[in-house]
């Protein structure tokens, strides 16, 4: 008689998407798909293309950096659908009979930016009754506009800096009234999309000119942009992982983040192009100040009702105050990205993190926490 075997719990990693960080979590998808112990999980890879049709990722995707030639979802995959009540994918291959993918028992969202992780996928599975990785609706929305965030940010207690929201109205209408406000932060002047990560759409202003072409080229992402007063100090940052159960929430050891070359900030290309950041683990900084950021971490974690994991950016000026610039619900999430790297120092390697991510998202009950 032959030994009959529980099926494996099944995994969907969806990467991709229709804004401009598509090429950043297809590099993220492709850790997680290296690091998914395929004895213990069924896994299915899961392509958003640039026009939003979900495509079974085949052989041919590409998931790294060639020559500076980002990669892409590959769109020759079958076409699929997400069944609501259930977690059934179906598959649409032109010409054929529709293909049934069996039960998904969690999706591993590897998405960042507008209709990714901004709460419109997490809706998406909400509705579908799908079991996923990540903060839900409200906290990965609110995460995702950073106006929100240092509302929500600033009503929990928490230090933030200085800053001017300019909506698309504002801007087409009172021009001249928004720039006032502006040049009240003091020069310079970060000027940033509202709602876009991975440093895309960002610049420096230092007058008037150079701050109405930032505002036009973040408009080019997103018709909300956001203007901060520049802050001297050191770019810290801390990950926080949820706990099993009722425990708290953990934040890993801080760490600093480095950018070398000619880079006046923390752009897009020291981040994913050439070795122009690094990241020191632990931050050289008192160890009484690791503790508070810690707790702050946790803090702004735990003010927007984040889930799974949550990268928090701090300034650390020299007159030794913390102030919170971001919380990202979705972080960067290579190998080598910030936050893996920092629970990798922690003790957490990045293996270990994927596991635990999938494991708190499969004892997660779909519907209203």
């Amino acid at each position: 008689m032959s030994e009959q075997h529980e099926p494996l719990p099944r995994v969907a990693v969806v990467f991709g998407g229709r804004n401009s960080e598509h090429a950043v979590s297809i590099l993220g998808a492709g850790s997680v798909l290296g690091a998914i112990d395929r004895s213990k999980y069924d896994v299915i890879p899961i392509g958003i293309a640039t026009d939003g049709r979900w495509v079974l990722a085949s052989g041919e995707q590409r998931y790294e950096i060639e020559s500076g030639d980002l990669p892409a979802v590959d769109a020759a995959g079958a076409t699929l659908a997400l069944a609501s009540g259930g977690g059934s994918l179906v598959a649409y291959d032109p010409g054929s009979i529709p293909v049934e993918l069996g039960q998904v028992d969690v999706v591993f969202p590897v998405m960042h930016g507008p209709f990714a992780e901004d709460g419109t996928i997490q809706g998406l599975l909400e509705m579908a009754g799908v079991r996923y990785v990540g903060s839900g609706v409200l906290a990965s929305s609110v995460g995702m506009d950073k106006a929100y965030m240092k509302l929500v940010l600033a009503a929990a207690g928490l230090p933030v800096g200085p800053y001017v929201v300019i909506r698309d109205r504002d801007w087409r209408t009172d021009r001249g009234r928004v720039l006032k406000e502006v040049q009240e932060l003091g020069w310079p002047v970060f000027v940033k999309p509202a709602r876009a990560g991975s440093s895309q759409g960002i610049s420096r202003a230092a007058d008037l000119e150079e701050l109405e072409r930032a505002i036009e080229f973040a408009r080019e992402h997103d018709p909300k942009v956001l203007v901060e007063a520049a802050i001297t100090g050191r770019e810290i940052e801390c990950a926080v992982l949820e706990s099993p159960g009722d425990e708290a929430p953990r934040a890993s050891l801080p760490g600093e983040v480095l950018v070398h070359g000619d880079h006046e900030f923390f752009d897009f290309e020291a981040k994913y192009i050439g070795d122009d950041m690094s990241l020191s683990v632990p931050a050289d900084i008192p160890q009484e100040t690791v503790e508070q950021l810690r707790a702050m971490a946790v803090r702004a974690f735990e003010a927007l009702g984040c889930e799974g994991l949550s990268r928090v950016d701090f300034f650390y000026t020299p007159d030794g105050r913390l102030i919170v610039n971001e919380i990202n619900t979705m972080p960067g999430f290579t190998a080598m990205s910030v936050a893996p790297q920092l629970w990798a120092a922690t003790g957490v390697p990045y293996a270990e993190l994927v596991d635990r991510l999938i494991q708190l998202a499969l004892g997660r009950s779909p519907g209203l926490r």
